[in-house]
Parts: C-alpha cells; structure tokens; sequence
C-alpha cells in the first residue's frame, strides 16, 4: 500500500510541475502572439501619403462588385450596369476615362460583343476601408478565358479595383496579364 501511495504523489507531484510548465509555455505563446499583432512603426523602403491605411471593408461591397462581374460574364449588361453609379471612371489598358453610366454601357456593351463566350474562374476578393472611411475598394483577383464569334479562344489573369460610394461602383480600373 505504501508503494502505491508513494507512486500516485508521485504521479501528482510531476503533473503539477508539468501544469506549471504548460502555464508559463502558454503566457509566452500568449505575451508572443500579442506582441506579434500589437502595430509597430514600420521604416518602409519607400513613402507614401498614408501607410497602411486600410481596415477590412463591408461585404456588401464584394457582393455589388462580384454581382456586376457576373451579370458581364453572362450577358446580362442592364443588370450588370445598376450597380454602377451615374458616372463612373473607367480604367483600362489605353484608357483613363470618367463617364455617364450611358457611357459605360456603350463601352461594357462594345466589349461583351466582342466574345461569343466568356468565363470567368475567380482566385480571391479584398474589401477594405480607409481608416478616415473616406474611401472603399474591393479588388477581384481572377481569370478569364474567352471565344471569340470567329471561334478564337484565350485567356488572362485579371485584377479589377473597383472604388465604391454609397453601395455603387464609381471607379473601375483593370489589370491584365495574357496567358500564353
């Protein structure tokens, strides 16, 4: 019996020391992991007006953003341009253009015509805010492959900015990268 006694004080005895230890392991994960996330001064290599400027923004965004894309792709152009406002800038590879919402119909109605097919794979999305709240972007990250009427097919990888106010695009610039 006094061995038994001796083996579970024992046992108690190094379970405890063991608590212990876990303890101060998890206050220094802990102390670790704050530190790690609590904002430092960064000496950045270049300057810009407002570093890190943004917060993560409103979902609602990504959904109007998203919502526009997708009318595109399926030929829905009316549905695709009532999310985006009266007038809009427009930003493309040659062009740098603010618009009436006629305007960027006539464009987006040009463009769509021009495909016979298009879909589109989509990568990612960010909504963010500036921390002022004065301004609101969503960025879509994807790719696009495409027919043409005369059976031609490509593709591109594509990164669209969109800058909203008020739950309505009012600025729309493009990235392309041709895939090979």
């Amino acid at each position: 019996m006094k061995k038994l006694t001796f083996f579970f004080l024992t046992a108690l005895a190094c379970s405890c020391n063991n608590t212990q230890t876990t303890t101060k392991e998890a206050a220094k994960d802990s102390t670790s992991s704050t530190t790690a996330s609590t904002p430092t001064s960064m000496n950045y290599p270049y300057t810009i007006e407002h570093p890190d400027n943004w917060e993560v923004g409103n979902t609602a965004n990504t959904m109007t953003s998203l919502s526009a894309l997708k009318a595109w792709e399926d030929g829905k152009l009316d549905e695709s341009l009532k999310y985006f406002s009266d007038s809009v800038r427009l930003q493309f590879d040659g062009l740098d253009k603010k618009m009436s919402n006629d305007s960027l119909k006539v464009i987006l109605t040009n463009a769509r015509n021009m495909y016979k097919t298009i879909k589109v794979k989509m990568y990612d999305w960010e909504s963010v805010i500036s921390k002022d709240k004065s301004e609101e972007w969503v960025t879509l990250w994807y790719s696009q492959t495409w027919e043409t009427p005369k059976g031609v097919k490509d593709s591109a990888d594509i990164i669209n900015d969109l800058q909203l106010k008020n739950g309505k695009i009012t600025r729309l610039s493009e990235y392309t990268r041709k895939l090979h």
